[in-house]
């Protein structure tokens, strides 16, 4: 079970069930407390959901344990953690890893991985709830949450506050007047399968970009998401003609074994601290090597 502490200020709901709401706690979740001996306190004492609080007031809700899903699998393979708190964790994640397991491969996702440390650390209260994904030849920063109310919360922080960069190896260079743009175009799905394309009649993405270096044929660029598509950066570059190293489904010819994209900034308002946190990573292995190799060769 996981303890939260909120202080009730002057422009909250007074209403003890709207005002838990507002903090990402659903009725689902105060129904399973209820029922697996979690609680609400105000000022220590025990109240229903229509309590009347006040401003001042001190709410203390204690989760109940979140029904299991039986068919999630543990994994004891390596979870490389940036960080822990209370209610979530930071992952680096490497490429060739499923954030989520599919129907197919069901044993060895970042979910499995976080459910296997879970058991290690014997917290089988906790259940992993996947923030932010990537996909699978995606490197870099993830964030799960360890319930569903660490979920919540921030599914309801500011997007446009909410930064999340990549980097990324692309063919081809960028003229003079194009080293920073900003690329609003729909995206939809082709057909029945997983490649998407720049559609009229798609969800509107747009993706934030500045070229950082180039050689001759190659660039690196920095991209931040101000929408969350499937295959986002990868359209978008795709459509500016600048298509990354190693992803096949869009067209590179290289020998580069994954798409050369890694999450590398993660940058937000923490939804239960309220404090701005920031976190950064260096490129991955894989990924310096390719540049270092495409430096070498000018």
């Amino acid at each position: 079970m996981t303890l939260f502490k909120f202080e009730v200020k002057q422009d909250d709901p007074k209403q003890l069930g709207s005002f838990l709401l507002k903090k990402g706690i659903s009725k689902q979740a105060v129904v399973t407390a209820k029922k697996k001996n979690g609680m609400i306190l105000v000022n220590h004492r025990r109240r229903y959901t229509n309590y009347h609080v006040k401003t001042g007031d001190e709410v203390i809700f204690v989760t109940g344990e979140e029904k299991k899903n039986p068919w999630l699998k543990p994994s004891y393979q390596p979870l490389s953690l940036v960080q822990e708190t209370d209610t979530y964790l930071v992952i680096n994640k490497p490429a060739g890893v499923l954030s989520i397991p599919s129907r197919y491969e069901d044993s060895d996702a970042i979910v499995n991985r976080v459910l296997g440390y879970f058991e290690r650390q014997k917290r089988t209260d906790l259940k992993p709830h996947v923030v932010t994904r990537l996909d699978r030849d995606t490197s870099g920063l993830m964030i799960v949450g360890k319930n569903s109310i660490a979920h919540a919360r921030f599914s309801q922080l500011d997007k446009h506050r909410f930064i999340k960069k990549y980097h990324a190896v692309v063919h081809g260079n960028f003229k003079a007047d194009e080293l920073t743009g900003l690329i609003e175009q729909p995206i939809g799905k082709i057909d029945d399968g997983v490649k998407r394309a720049v559609k009229q009649d798609g969800q509107m993405a747009i993706t934030q970009y500045q070229v950082l270096d180039q050689v001759e044929g190659a660039s690196l660029v920095e991209l931040r998401l101000l929408t969350g598509r499937t295959h986002q950066i990868r359209v978008h570059m795709a459509y500016l003609g600048h298509i990354l190293y190693g992803d096949s489904l869009y067209g590179a010819k290289d020998n580069f074994p994954r798409q050369a994209l890694n999450c590398c900034k993660l940058e937000f308002i923490d939804p239960f601290t309220e404090k701005q946190i920031k976190f950064e990573i260096p490129e991955p292995v894989d990924m310096n090597e390719l540049w270092s190799n495409l430096n070498a060769k000018n």
